[in-house]
């Protein structure tokens, strides 16, 4: 299985927020907006995988300011890092507000996927180059971060979570 770049899964995805996805403020609604993210996320790891993914978590997603009725939202997503059987999308989400012309980031989260074959049984993944200085950082942040989220899920007990001990120890000399 051939490696790839984070280019070859970078996904662009446009929503116009319409009345029907806004709250009585006239703000998108979060869920709204979560649901879109699950949607480019998804994108993003099937170019990377080559086949169907599935989410397997959501981390903090962080709304840093509220996102109107009319303004048009751009999601980026892209994989960060490829593991056995799954893949981490980070995304980064921007509101334009065309007639002003002012755009703004409104959002940005991590979601991992995990590809399955066609009868649902996980399957290995390829792995993922990074070429960039950012790609490179993102990359080796990924490893932290998962194993945080494994942490969190219970999967993993603290002291073996190698890179994030290393983190706080290096942080403590």
């Amino acid at each position: 299985m051939q490696g790839k770049s984070p280019q070859e899964s970078y996904t662009i995805m446009n929503e116009l927020v319409l009345p029907n996805d806004t709250n009585t403020l006239n703000n998108l609604m979060g869920g709204r907006l979560l649901h879109w993210m699950d949607i480019a996320a998804a994108i993003s790891g099937q170019k990377h995988c080559n086949r169907i993914v599935v989410t397997a978590s959501v981390d903090n997603v962080s709304f840093k300011s509220p996102i109107k009725l009319g303004d048009v939202i751009s999601i980026e997503a892209r994989v960060t890092r490829a593991f056995n059987t799954s893949v981490e999308i980070r995304m980064d989400v921007w509101a334009q507000n065309i007639p002003s012309g002012t755009r703004v980031k409104s959002n940005e989260a991590y979601y991992t996927f995990v590809a399955l074959d066609s009868n649902g049984n996980t399957v290995s993944v390829p792995e993922l180059i990074p070429g960039t200085d950012e790609e490179i950082a993102l990359y080796d942040g990924a490893l932290r971060r998962r194993q945080l989220r494994l942490i969190l899920s219970g999967k993993m007990k603290p002291d073996d979570a190698t890179e994030l001990k290393a983190l706080f120890f290096a942080a403590q000399q």
